[in-house]
């Protein structure tokens, strides 16, 4: 028993030296370990003084809405989800027998309108010549007239000597009534001739009133005319409307429609994503911006690729943050205040837009982004 307590006593004797002996070693990796991490830690803090980072970035791309000028349903849906397109190529056709029927009214009513104007320019004809033969009957009771007044001096002459001869008893008093009754008759007739040429001047008065309206109704029958043509040309290109074109080359988003949906003017209907250009929008913290400024290089990590680096350069910045460009904006002047940090939007290019990998990035995706400062 005392032999093996002896022999225990031992063994936990060798087990301390050994762990006096081991006990270096924790240091030393201990030591390595603030060492390694004083190394990463310097090299952030020296990486941090030249360059300002973010991961709030996106691929961005031109995209171009496909949007239906007119209301109608839905006849034909000529594209599927990502198909790539060519400009001009068709992408929806829209029910035409609405408009057609539209089109075919308009014409007829600029027909009506044409007619309209070629009666107006007939009756002005007609009217002119009116008034030429009102003028024509004006001036033969203008001559009238002065050959009756020439009668009533010739017969106020006659009277005068048979009146000087009816006194001598030269002439019988038959010759000087006959004589009297030619002067009368002479007067009555010159006031007939002065009372046709007041009716004759009267109605040319008339006929001219008549020209002149007759004029304007041209006048109005030519505006008519005009109007019912703009609304032709008003319905044909609505009518051009129902046929839906790219209008870029482009690869299509999502087609939600389907064939017999109504759909309402100036409603968007998909997107043409253009294959074009791409580039990066980096929301960056207000607190990041003093030192950074156009044309500063950039190292951009795409979440697809991340063994790939690509290189950008920085080309703008957005005059306002996304705060204020959201579609609710938010009041700080009312209620309680919470200062937040805003972000402002930064573009960067891609340096070489030729990159195979380029053009397999889509819009939306997610990067990262760091800018060396200058």
């Amino acid at each position: 028993m005392a032999n093996e307590q002896a022999t225990t006593v031992q063994e936990q004797s060798n087990e301390s030296t050994q762990r006096k002996k081991r006990s270096p070693i924790f240091f030393v990796i201990l030591a390595l370990l603030v060492v390694v991490g004083g190394y990463f830690g310097i090299k952030a803090y020296v990486h941090g003084q030249h360059h300002e980072d973010t991961d709030d970035a996106q691929i961005t791309a031109n995209v171009s809405p496909v949007i239906s000028k007119i209301s109608g349903y839905i006849a034909e849906v000529k594209v599927n989800d990502n198909q790539f397109v060519h400009k001009g190529d068709t992408l929806v056709v829209l029910d035409t027998r609405d408009l057609k029927i539209a089109l075919e009214q308009a014409e007829a009513a600029l027909v009506t309108a044409k007619s309209n104007v070629a009666s107006a320019e007939a009756g002005t004809e007609a009217s002119r010549r009116n008034i030429n033969t009102a003028n024509a009957a004006v001036a033969t009771a203008d001559a009238q007239i002065e050959a009756a007044k020439v009668n009533v001096w010739r017969t106020s002459e006659d009277l005068k000597r048979y009146e000087n001869l009816i006194k001598d008893h030269s002439i019988t008093q038959q010759q000087y009534e006959q004589a009297l009754a030619a002067k009368q008759t002479a007067d009555r007739q010159l006031q007939v001739l002065q009372q046709q040429r007041n009716q004759a001047a009267a109605q040319t008065g008339a006929v001219s009133s008549q020209s002149k309206a007759t004029s304007k109704q041209i006048s109005v029958s030519d505006a008519m005319e005009r109007q019912r043509a703009v609304d032709v040309d008003n319905a044909k290109l609505n009518l051009s409307y129902t046929v839906i074109v790219a209008n870029a080359d482009g690869i299509v988003s999502k087609v939600p429609v389907q064939v017999g949906q109504y759909i309402q003017a100036g409603a968007q209907l998909f997107s043409i994503v253009l294959n074009d250009e791409k580039w990066v929008v980096a929301n960056f913290k207000e607190t990041q911006l003093s030192r950074m400024v156009t044309g500063q290089k950039a190292e951009i990590s795409v979440d697809a690729f991340p063994k790939h680096k690509f290189e950008g350069t920085v080309t703008s910045f957005s005059p306002a943050t996304g705060s204020v460009s959201a579609l609710l904006p938010a009041d700080n002047a009312s209620g309680n205040f919470v200062k937040v940090v805003q972000r402002l939007p930064v573009k960067i290019e891609f340096a070489n837009k030729n990159d195979s990998l380029v053009k397999k990035l889509r819009a939306g995706m997610n990067v990262v982004v760091d800018v060396t400062l200058n």
